[in-house]
């Protein structure tokens, strides 16, 4: 004889505003943006990051200050040159806080919990690739903000052409930015230890970095400038440098350029194949751990 008994608890569907993908992405984002800044979580997370910002911030606060007394324009340190100047802080602070966005979920096996939700891999990754590219703007605009208005507070000459560095400047940060988050969070992702993926990240600036200064070197002493010009779209730093010389106007910071109009041309394509490149790769890896 049956026993079962089937009891009314009053289950109704949801019948509420439900506030979409948009919704989704946003809050993705903030809480990225976020973590990438330590907010929200233990005091020890906000030192790092907090503590390259304020590195970020000296130069940029001694050049004004010496502008001031002595007004003389060569002491504002050039806007386009800024990042490349302080290209090892910024390389830092890429390597330390990539992992806490790219690699956490993994390292703790909680992205099938994200899609367990209405949240695509797709949106997941443009959710972190976007909080990296803001935070990495916010460490270098920030800085070329204060050189702006410090110069245009102590009445710099020709605030006209002040103006338009500016904006080129903070051209060059949004592709510094974007280049260097799609860097930093492809290699964060395949090394869930997060002291492996700080070592990892820094290695690939170090080793870049050094590769291209050895070819122009051997270029230089062959007199091959053209060669030492295209060596330079090897090494992230520079590749942007390029964009920004050849594209923007700037004044160059590396010791050699790609040549010509086609220079820039190519390293922005270069630029954009690395971006799309990570979306995908990023994608890929965040799917397949999103079924495990």
């Amino acid at each position: 004889m049956s026993t079962s008994t089937i009891h009314d608890i009053g289950y109704r569907h949801y019948e509420g505003h439900r506030l979409g993908r948009a919704y989704v992405l946003r809050s993705m984002y903030v809480h990225n943006l976020r973590a990438a800044f330590g907010l929200g979580r233990p005091a020890r997370a906000k030192v790092m990051p907090f503590l390259l910002g304020a590195i970020m911030l000296l130069p940029a606060a001694g050049s004004v200050a010496v502008y001031a007394i002595s007004k003389e324009p060569d002491t504002l340190i050039r806007y386009s040159s800024y990042a490349a100047t302080l290209q090892v802080i910024i390389a830092i602070f890429v390597a330390t806080q990539a992992p806490v966005l790219a690699s956490r979920e993994l390292r703790f096996h909680v992205v099938p919990l994200y899609f367990s939700r209405p949240v695509g891999p797709l949106d997941f990754v443009l959710a972190k690739q976007a909080a990296m590219a803001t935070a990495l703007f916010a460490l270098m605009a920030v800085p070329i903000t204060v050189l702006y208005v410090g110069g245009l507070v102590t009445r710099i000459p020709d605030s006209g052409g002040h103006l338009a560095r500016y904006l080129a400047a903070l051209a060059g940060c949004v592709l510094f930015a974007l280049v260097l988050g799609a860097i930093g969070t492809v290699v964060a992702a395949f090394t869930p230890r997060r002291g492996f993926g700080v070592a990892a990240v820094i290695a690939i600036f170090m080793l870049s970095s050094t590769f291209v200064v050895i070819v122009q070197g051997l270029a230089e002493m062959r007199t091959d400038f053209a060669l030492a010009g295209w060596a330079g779209l090897f090494a992230p730093f520079n590749l942007v440098d390029i964009v920004q010389v050849r594209l923007l106007g700037a004044e160059s910071s590396s010791v050699a350029i790609a040549p010509g109009v086609a220079g820039g041309v190519v390293a922005l394509a270069l630029c954009a194949a690395l971006v799309v490149a990570s979306t995908a790769v990023l994608h890929q890896r965040f799917r397949k751990a999103g079924l495990s």
